[in-house]
């Protein structure tokens, strides 16, 4: 049987729930994970990085997670900016399932966990948050940078952190180029090994 992946989108592995201790915003939750999503044990050390660096998110409007895996990024952004609309998105129906339930546990009704089917045509966004799926491969991955960062409104950020060693570098330098039309990219933060890439829409 093939290995599952965090980007499998129906994982066949056990789903095993567990509950872990985690700070978000501030606070200390409790939250469900299982294996076959992202970084199932603890919050991973680029989305911390991620979480500790970029600016508030604005208070309202719609929010994007690209890629929540359980949904440290979505939950955060939802109790950052309660009044706002955070879609929480994945391959992972698994990973979608766990982000409703811990939205649930904290009563952050402002979460919607789906695949991309479920966000409506034509919704942008004020800010995009993301921990992209590196190891999905340069095709995939820039596909979903071409699909959702021209759905940031105008003046809107989105952050990106990406491993150093997994080729933030390059991947910064295509995103220059692919994007020098109305966009402007740099890197905001560097930290524990990671880059915290900012891509926002003059």
């Amino acid at each position: 049987m093939p290995q599952d992946h965090y980007f499998s989108s129906s994982p066949a592995a056990p789903e095993a729930l567990r509950e872990i201790r985690v700070r978000l915003a501030g606070r200390e939750l409790g939250v469900v994970t299982a294996p076959a999503v992202f970084s199932p044990e603890h919050v991973d050390g680029g989305t911390r990085v991620l979480l500790d660096t970029v600016p508030a998110p604005p208070a309202a409007g719609n929010l994007l997670d690209l890629g929540s895996g359980w949904g440290p990024i979505a939950l955060t952004l939802a109790m950052t900016s309660p009044d706002a609309s955070v879609w929480a998105l994945d391959v992972n129906e698994r990973a979608l399932d766990l982000v409703r339930r811990n939205a649930a546990r904290h009563g952050l009704s402002n979460v919607t966990a789906t695949t991309a089917d479920g966000i409506p045509a034509g919704l942008t966004f004020a800010s995009i948050w993301s921990n992209p799926p590196i190891r999905v491969g340069k095709a995939v991955l820039h596909g979903l940078m071409r699909e959702w960062l021209p759905r940031l409104e105008t003046g809107a950020s989105a952050w990106l952190v990406v491993q150093k060693h997994l080729g933030a570098d390059s991947f910064e330098r295509w995103l220059a180029a692919e994007f020098a039309d109305g966009f402007e990219v740099t890197r905001a933060e560097s930290s524990k090994g990671f880059r915290v890439l900012e891509v926002r829409r003059g």
